[in-house]
């Protein structure tokens, strides 16, 4: 709640890097993924079986100052710098996001020292239990609009149509029972 009332921009960028970090990885991921195979231009670097492989920068600087001068592998050397681009990126991102959530989580320390009385109850009468008590009445009023529309709908089916309407078909049927009736030799009433 301190976060949210006092520090919502060092939240959201948090959140920023966390998804940029997030993408990079992806990125990485499927970048091992299609040119890691036996075949694929990372396929040097791999290291591990299956799910537990990995590229390290370690391997992957070395391998490139291997391809520097061959021009015959001038395709893998640049599949191995974007890669390495990445892993860079990736690390820079994983800085950062320590670093700012370092920072946040020192402002937090210093702050709650210096919440007043007044900071205090605002923040668990208004930001706590008012919202969770708007949000069960919120809650609440939306199941009983529901149910109550349900039922309407259900007695709309039900009584949908008019006696009106039930007495003209019941006058309609007695005079064709009564035509069958006729027909077959008997009679009703």
């Amino acid at each position: 709640m301190v976060i949210d009332r006092y520090f919502a921009a060092e939240r959201d960028a948090i959140t920023t890097i966390k998804n940029e970090l997030r993408a990079v990885e992806q990125e990485l991921e499927e970048k091992r993924e299609e040119q890691g195979g036996e075949e694929g231009l990372l396929s040097e670097v791999v290291e591990g079986e299956g799910d537990k492989q990995k590229i390290t920068a370690k391997v992957l600087k070395a391998r490139i100052k291997t391809l520097v001068d061959d021009p015959d592998y001038a395709d893998e050397r640049k599949a191995l710098e974007e890669y390495s681009r990445l892993l860079d990126k990736q690390a820079a991102s994983k800085l950062s996001l320590k670093g700012a959530e370092d920072d946040l989580e020192s402002k937090i320390a210093a702050k709650y020292p210096n919440l007043t009385e007044n900071e205090i109850k605002t923040q668990v009468v208004d930001d706590k239990w008012l919202t969770t008590v708007g949000e069960a009445v919120n809650g609440e009023l939306d199941h009983v609009s529901h149910t109550l529309t349900g039922r309407i709908r259900q007695l709309s089916e039900r009584y949908g149509t008019t006696l009106s309407q039930l007495s003209e078909l019941v006058v309609t049927l007695s005079i064709r029972v009564d035509k069958h009736l006729t027909t077959m030799g008997e009679k009703w009433n």
